[in-house]
């Protein structure tokens, strides 16, 4: 662990969404004996965002925060962040789409928009630490560098959707409740009396909370854009076969909305932009034992051709041992020692020695 930050009386803000994790991460920090500040973030008008009534980002969110506040005798504030996560997340997430790849909203959010501004903002408060309610552990490396590792239980590790940060912010960014499980989280929160201790989890991108991006991508490009409008379903050969309704409702993997009656099962092979089409074939056709990664970024020394690390190609997969073929600035490519299926361009891979987290880039 990195001492010299977790010593008593160390003034930490924490992110308060409003859920359990959160609530705890605060928690535990007032009682190990930080001055503890509380911060909830405005990311989205929540007039124009069909948000659930229990959402982390909806406004019972922020009033769940302000109790859990309350309950631990903390300040709290909101700040509004709906300008910069516009541009830099769904701007982003909406031009990925339309470019015919799926992207990781998330990954942007932490990296771009978040956990950058809680930085900023914790500066002028005078504290010297952020955390967050992130499955993800601190540690030092040999020498007293600091490093993110994965969190402790590996069916809620997050450590995947922060490869993106800056490396000046994993010196000071704290992750209380990255060695616990969620049972023992809930039961903090139980014991402590949180009112977040049953909140259930948000599973969806918190401005699709429906699950239905297609309708958000109609809302903020209009219905009858390119991505949006009906184009032909092909073969690798290049038959047609079906027409799809906009190709960016459709990503690598996906069998729904391609129709039947074909007498076999088919997926999304790749989607093509620039001719309107979804490619399509059989499930085995979506395995890769390489991947190429782009917009790369690295949180340790970045690893040099030859290296062997394990690569995880989306949020809960199981990592996978690589080595890397080529790297430079720009690009890498790794091997794979397992074929993997439906690695999707948009989405991260994400690179670790072990548990600790090197880095990663956005599949090409």
């Amino acid at each position: 662990m990195c001492a010299e930050f977790d010593a008593a009386s160390r003034t930490v803000v924490v992110a308060m969404s409003g859920g359990v994790d959160s609530s705890v991460a605060a928690a535990l920090l007032v009682e190990r004996g930080h001055r503890v500040v509380g911060v909830t973030i405005k990311t989205f008008c929540y007039g124009e965002t069909p948000v659930g009534t229990r959402t982390c980002c909806g406004l019972d969110g922020i009033a769940d925060a302000r109790m859990v506040a309350d309950k631990l005798d903390i300040p709290h504030y909101v700040f509004d962040m709906e300008e910069g996560f516009t541009a830099s997340v769904i701007d982003d997430f909406v031009s990925e789409y339309v470019a015919g790849r799926t992207p990781n909203p998330c990954v942007r959010c932490n990296s771009n928009t978040k956990i950058p501004d809680l930085f900023r903002r914790a500066r002028r408060l005078g504290a010297e630490a952020v955390a967050t309610g992130h499955y993800a552990r601190n540690a030092s490396a040999p020498g007293g560098a600091p490093r993110i590792l994965r969190g402790t239980d590996g069916r809620k590790d997050q450590s995947y959707f922060l490869w993106e940060l800056p490396r000046a912010a994993a010196a000071a960014l704290r992750f209380p409740v990255g060695a616990l499980d969620k049972s023992e989280v809930r039961a903090i929160a139980h014991g402590l009396g949180l009112i977040t201790a049953d909140k259930p989890e948000s599973q969806d991108i918190c401005f699709v909370p429906d699950g239905d991006y297609g309708a958000f991508l109609a809302r903020r490009l209009g219905a009858d854009h390119a991505a949006l409008r009906a184009g032909p379903v092909r073969t690798v050969a290049g038959e047609r076969i079906g027409t799809h309704g906009g190709y960016a409702r459709y990503t690598v993997g996906q069998r729904k909305g391609l129709g039947g009656g074909r007498g076999r099962p088919l997926h999304v092979l790749r989607v093509v932009p620039e001719r309107g089409e979804v490619v399509v074939g059989d499930r085995d056709q979506l395995y890769r034992d390489s991947v190429a990664l782009g917009d790369l970024n690295w949180l340790e020394t970045e690893p040099v051709p030859g290296a062997r690390v394990s690569e995880q190609p989306r949020p809960g997969a199981e990592p996978c041992g690589a080595r890397v073929r080529a790297i430079d600035r720009d690009a890498a490519r790794l091997d794979l020692e397992e074929p993997q299926w439906a690695i999707t361009p948009g989405q991260s891979g994400v690179v670790y020695r072990g548990d600790v987290l090197v880095g990663g880039g956005r599949v090409r």
